[in-house]
C-alpha cells in the first residue's frame, strides 16, 4: 500500500497542481478516483467559489457557500463535501489510484474523505493527498505515519504516482 501526500507553498497552488497531474494521468488513460479543486474568483472582494471535480469525468460541485457579506466562518457545505464523497465512494472500485484534493479540517476531524481514504488503503489502491501544514499531526495520526512526502512538483507527483501503480499493479 502506497499513501502520498504534498504541501504546496502558495494559495491556490495545491490545487492547480493536482489537476493538471491528473489532467496528464488521465490523458494517458489510468483510472483515477477522486476530487480536484477549482477556485472562481467572485465579483467584489468576497472570497472564491470552492468547486470539486470528481475524478475522473465530473461532475463539478461546488463546496463552497455564500455566507453573506461581512461573514468570517467556514464556508464549506458539509452537505456538498458528501456528495462528492458518495460519487468518488461510487467510482473507487477497479481505479487505479485515488487522489483527493485536501486532507482539510473535515478529515482532521474525522470526517470528510477519511474513510474512502482508508477504504482504498484497505483495497491496496495507492493514494496521493494534498495536505494543509495546518492538519499535519492530524494526517500523521491517521496515517500511523507510513504516507511519504511528495515534492509539490508535477514531475515528482506524476513519477510517484505511476512508481505506485506499477508496485499495486506487480503484486496484483
Amino acid at each position: 500500500m502506497r499513501m502520498g501526500y504534498t504541501i504546496a507553498p502558495g494559495k491556490g497552488d495545491m490545487d492547480l497542481l493536482l489537476a493538471g497531474v491528473a489532467e496528464r494521468l488521465l490523458a494517458d488513460g489510468i483510472r483515477l478516483c477522486g476530487t480536484v479543486q477549482f477556485n472562481t474568483a467572485c465579483d467584489g472582494e468576497g472570497p472564491c467559489d470552492m468547486d470539486v471535480r470528481v475524478l475522473p469525468d465530473g461532475p463539478i460541485i461546488r463546496i463552497s457557500q455564500s455566507l453573506g457579506p461581512g461573514a468570517r466562518g467556514c464556508r464549506l457545505d458539509p452537505g456538498a463535501l458528501e456528495t462528492a464523497i458518495a460519487e468518488c465512494e461510487a467510482r473507487l472500485e477497479g481505479a487505479s489510484v485515488l487522489m483527493v484534493n485536501k486532507f482539510g479540517k473535515q478529515e482532521a476531524l474525522g470526517r470528510g474523505f477519511r474513510n474512502l481514504i482508508a477504504d482504498a488503503m484497505a483495497q491496496e489502491i495507492p493514494v496521493l493527498v494534498g495536505l494543509n501544514a495546518l492538519n499535519k499531526d492530524a494526517f500523521d495520526t491517521f496515517t500511523g505515519g507510513v504516507a511519504e512526502a511528495v515534492a509539490p512538483e508535477s514531475d515528482a507527483l506524476e513519477a510517484w504516482l505511476r512508481a505506485a501503480i506499477a508496485e499495486t499493479t506487480a503484486t496484483v
